[in-house]
């Protein structure tokens, strides 16, 4: 799996928070357990339901960490993992940043090189043309910048 090394830095910090969440879901479980009958218990269902979904989380993320290969792209010319580029055509330019797969969020203008888009503009220099197929047919756009 390949990270930034921003959103490397970001696994740590949630993995960290996670770690910081788990001993309250634990009390609360306990607390939940005390009350008596299990089976009609709804504080206990969802205290149980939540420290599931923080050792859940907790197990993907330690394999995040565990295989995490952290790419620091350095050349400017070619776009890879860690660029940013520009893109252009006569309708409009877009920017999007070039993150690791796990990192991808389209909404924030961050695509990973398995994207359609990531796909199309992977190893591009400035200048080349690009065709995206999309759901609503193709667009073409040039490469503006990589920074």
């Amino acid at each position: 799996m390949r990270f930034t090394k921003k959103g490397f830095d970001k696994l740590k910090i949630d993995y960290e928070n996670l770690i910081r969440e788990r001993p309250a879901a634990v009390a609360d479980l306990k607390k939940a357990r005390d009350m008596g009958d299990l089976s009609e218990n709804g504080y206990y269902k969802s205290a149980r339901n939540k420290l599931s979904s923080i050792d859940r989380d907790l197990r993907k993320l330690q394999t995040f960490l565990k295989e995490a290969k952290i790419i620091e792209h350095t050349n400017n010319k070619i776009v890879y993992v860690g660029s940013v580029v520009t893109l252009y055509n006569d309708k409009n330019e877009v920017k999007y940043e070039i993150v690791g797969d796990i990192e991808a969020d389209p909404s924030s203008k961050k695509i990973s090189l398995l994207s359609p888009i990531g796909k199309a503009i992977a190893g591009k220099t400035v200048g080349e043309k690009v065709t995206i197929e999309i759901p609503t047919g193709k667009i073409s756009y040039t490469v503006k910048n990589i920074s």
